[in-house]
C-alpha cells in the first residue's frame, strides 16, 4: 500500500547555499552596497529548486505492483520483482529501491530504474534466506532527484510480506528428472530387477554367463542337473532420518546453518527411498526427542516429510543421545535403519555417540558435516599453524579428526557441506 511521501533539498543544494554565504560576505566587505547580490542568489538557487521540483516525477505518478514468490529455499536465492510505472512528469527520473528485510534474510543489494513517462521497469531483488523460519519483508523505500539534482523526492511502501522457508529440495528435482529419464531409456513395462539384491526369488536352471556363486548344489544333486538362485533387489525397509537439533549443528557452514545443510541431503536421501520402494520417518531431538513422523512409504508422501522437516527447529541447548534415541527406541515398532545426522566436535561427544550407538537394536548410520577447508590447504602450501587464528582453526580440526577416529569408519558418512 501507498506510503509517505517527503521531499527535501539534496546534497548538492546545500552545497550551493553554504557556498553563496561566505561569497556574499567578501561582497559585503568589498563594499557593503552590494549585499544584494547574496540574497539575488539565494533567491535564484531557490527558484532553480522550485522548478526542478515541477520538473520531476511526481509521487502520486509512481505505481508499484509486487510480486514476491510462493516460498524460499534455504540457502537458494529467489527474485522478488517489483514493477514500476510512470504515469507522469516531463524528464525520465532515475529511481533508487531498497527493500527493508527482517532478520531470517540477508539485506537484499540495493536496485536502480530509470524511469521514462509512460513506460514500466521492473526491479528483481535477490531473496537469500539464512535460516528456516517465516521471513518478513517490511517496507519498500524509493528516492529519485529531479533533473537539476537539487530537489530529492522519497517514498515509503509498507508490504508486510511473509515467506516461508523451506528446506532446499532443489537437488530434490534434479534427482527426480535424472530417474525419469533413466526409467524412460528402459521403456514403460514393469520390470522385475532379478540379481541386484540379497531377496529370494526362484530357482532356475544354470545357463553359461550366470554367477557360479549361485549354484545351489542340493538341488544340483537333486534334480542332477546345475540349479542355481535368482534373488531380487529388497523392497519395502524402513528407514528413520534422526537429526541432531542441538547447538552443535546451529553453527553456521557456507553460510547457513549445518542443521539445513543436513536436512537438504535428507531430503534427497528421503526421495531415492520412497522412489525406491521404501518407507521414510523423520525425528528430530536435542534434550529430548521433539518431533517423530511414522515412516510412511510412497512419493505422494514425500511432502508430508518436507513439512516435517521444516518444523525442525533450532536449538541451543547440548543435545542428550542418551534419552533421545531410547525415546526413538521405542517409538520403533519393526526393525528400521537409522541415519543420525550429528555432529562431532570432541572425543568425549564421540565417547558419548560410541556408547550410545552401541545400545542400539537397530542398524545405524551415523552421517557427520565436514567443512570445505581445512588446514591441510596450509599445509600443503608450506604454511605453519604459528598464528592466533591458525592455532585455533588448527586445534579444532585435530580434536574433530580424533573425535572421528573414535568411531568405526563404516559408521560415518561424511559429506562436504555443500546443499
Amino acid at each position: 500500500r501507498r506510503g509517505a511521501a517527503l521531499m527535501k533539498p539534496t546534497p548538492f543544494a546545500a552545497r550551493a547555499i553554504a557556498a553563496g554565504i561566505p561569497a556574499a560576505l567578501i561582497l559585503i566587505v568589498v563594499d557593503v552596497r552590494l549585499w544584494p547580490i547574496g540574497l539575488l542568489y539565494l533567491a535564484l538557487v531557490i527558484l532553480l529548486a522550485a522548478a526542478d521540483a515541477l520538473l520531476s516525477l511526481a509521487s502520486r505518478a509512481l505505481t508499484l505492483e509486487t510480486e514476491p514468490p510462493a516460498l524460499l529455499y534455504v540457502g537458494a536465492a529467489d527474485d522478488m520483482e517489483i514493477v514500476l510505472t510512470a504515469g507522469g512528469g516531463l524528464r525520465p527520473s532515475t529511481v533508487e529501491a531498497a527493500l527493508d528485510v527482517g532478520p531470517l534474510l540477508h539485506p537484499p543489494v540495493r536496485q536502480r530504474a530509470r524511469l521514462v513517462p509512460g513506460e514500466t521497469q521492473r526491479l528483481a531483488f535477490a531473496l537469500t534466506p539464512k535460516r528456516r523460519g517465516m521471513a518478513e519483508v517490511h517496507r519498500l523505500w524509493l528516492r529519485w532527484r529531479g533533473p537539476l539534482n537539487l530537489i530529492q523526492r522519497q517514498r515509503v511502501h509498507a508490504l508486510d510480506l511473509a515467506l516461508p522457508i523451506q528446506p532446499n529440495i532443489r537437488a530434490v528435482g534434479s534427482a527426480a528428472i535424472r530417474l525419469n529419464y533413466l526409467g524412460s531409456l528402459l521403456g514403460d513395462k514393469p520390470q522385475t530387477r532379478v540379481g541386484g539384491g540379497s531377496e529370494f526369488e526362484a530357482m532356475r536352471a544354470y545357463v553359461p554367463g550366470l554367477d557360479h556363486r549361485a549354484i545351489d548344489w542340493k538341488h544340483s544333486a537333486r534334480h542332477h542337473a546345475l540349479i542355481c538362485k535368482e534373488y531380487r533387489a529388497e523392497r519395502n525397509h524402513q528407514i528413520v532420518l534422526a537429526f541432531d537439533t542441538g547447538q552443535l549443528m546451529c553453527e553456521p557452514l557456507n553460510g547457513i546453518p549445518k542443521l539445513d545443510h543436513a536436512v537438504n541431503a535428507g531430503m534427497m536421501l528421503a526421495y531415492l527411498s520412497l522412489r525406491a520402494g521404501d518407507r521414510v520417518g523423520i525425528a528430530g531431538f536435542d534434550t529430548r526427542l521433539r518431533l517423530y513422523r511414522e515412516p510412511l512409504g510412497g512419493l505422494h508422501n514425500f511432502w508430508q516429510l518436507q513439512q516435517g522437516a521444516a518444523e525442525l527447529d533450532y536449538r541451543r541447548e547440548e543435545s542428550n543421545y542418551t534419552l533421545a534415541l531410547s525415546e526413538l527406541l521405542g517409538r520403533l515398532t519393526r526393525r528400521s535403519l537409522v541415519i543420525l545426522y550429528s555432529e562431532l566436535v570432541d572425543t568425549i561427544t564421540a565417547e558419548l555417540m560410541i556408547e550410545n550407538m552401541a545400545r542400539l537394536t537397530q542398524p545405524a548410520i551415523l552421517a557427520a558435516l565436514r567443512a570445505p577447508s581445512s588446514p591441510t590447504t596450509w599445509r600443503a602450501s608450506g604454511a605453519s599453524c604459528s598464528s592466533g587464528s591458525a592455532v585455533s582453526a588448527c586445534t579444532a580440526w585435530t580434536r574433530r579428526r580424533l573425535s572421528s577416529a573414535r568411531i568405526p569408519s563404516s559408521a560415518i558418512s561424511r559429506s562436504s557441506g555443500k546443499s
